[in-house]
């Protein structure tokens, strides 16, 4: 008999998805499968469900919810035997997405039931852990904003956007990465794992959850009117890269802010402060075992 753990998100996405344990158990056998679901209550909940169900040892948890709820149950996982399944209910998706993990509750039970998993890289940034993106700038402005609004939609997204662009002066960064060192006075710093951000949306179409490589994205100080068009390149998901950003592919990165004493980035779509001006992005190499198609 299989052991699987649900941690469920109740507000991930619109908040009107209604996965219960109920639902879960119309697509899961009792004579083959064992569930436990858990729900989470508020924001790094998951992370102390995800920690209690592994010291039960199922051979599943499967993280019901977005990429910040992903984040969290995936970031118990590492260095454990036990695979990570997941159920799209967010608003973004953009690991899930990555994956062909399908939003229908049905195809993504099944995946489940399959069994099919493969490893995919982790970036590590300092002592957290990301499995989609992380960014240092004006993206971080723009999740600290959007969360702010009560509902975590695409227009939301776009209109914190604009908040940002507004908001936003670009910041002094030293970067060291492939045996060089860059001063810059930079827009966004991005550093992606996944070829998909959520909602669709892509700075790096090209990157790899299996290349053993992290995706550079940087991109230096530029005018609103340009801000406005790489924004608007973002959200109407344009797969040619934008001419004004500067792409590397990096196995570690390390970010110096000499004019910081702590740092805003946000980790898979989530906001974070970081108690620190230093910052080092590595990636650890089919780190964790995936549920997938």
């Amino acid at each position: 008999m299989i052991y699987i753990h649900f941690i469920i998100n109740p507000i991930s996405g619109s908040g009107k998805h209604k996965l219960t344990q109920t639902v879960l158990e119309k697509y899961f056998s009792e004579k083959e499968f064992k569930i436990v679901v858990d729900y989470s209550n508020h924001k790094h909940h998951a992370i102390m469900l995800a920690n209690n169900a592994v010291a039960k040892n199922p051979d599943y948890i499967v993280a019901c919810g977005g990429d910040g709820t992903i984040n969290e149950v995936a970031s118990c996982l590492i260095n454990t035997k036990i695979k990570l399944g997941i159920i799209p209910i967010g608003s973004g998706n953009g690991l899930a997405s990555n994956l062909k993990i399908p939003k229908l509750l049905e195809e993504a039970t099944e995946v489940i039931r399959n069994g099919k998993t493969q490893f995919i890289d982790i970036g590590k940034v300092n002592q957290h852990y990301f499995f989609s993106n992380m960014g240092i700038g004006i993206d971080a402005l723009i999740i600290k904003k959007y969360d702010g609004f009560k509902k975590r939609t695409l227009i939301a997204y776009i209109r914190a956007s604009l908040q940002a662009s507004l908001q936003y002066k670009p910041l002094k960064a030293i970067l060291s990465f492939n045996n060089q060192i860059i001063n810059s006075n930079a827009l966004m710093l991005f550093v992606s794992n996944s070829n998909e951000m959520g909602y669709g949306m892509s700075l790096t179409p090209n990157a790899s959850l299996m290349d053993g490589k992290l995706d550079f994205v940087l991109i230096q100080k530029i005018s609103l009117i340009k801000q406005i068009s790489l924004g608007l390149h973002v959200i109407l998901k344009k797969k040619h890269v934008f001419k004004l950003a500067q792409y590397s592919q990096i196995e570690n990165i390390t970010f110096e802010l000499p004019e910081k004493i702590f740092v805003d980035i946000q980790l898979d779509g989530e906001y974070h402060n970081l108690k620190t001006n230093k910052i080092e992005v590595v990636i650890i190499k089919s780190g964790l075992e995936v549920l997938t198609n």
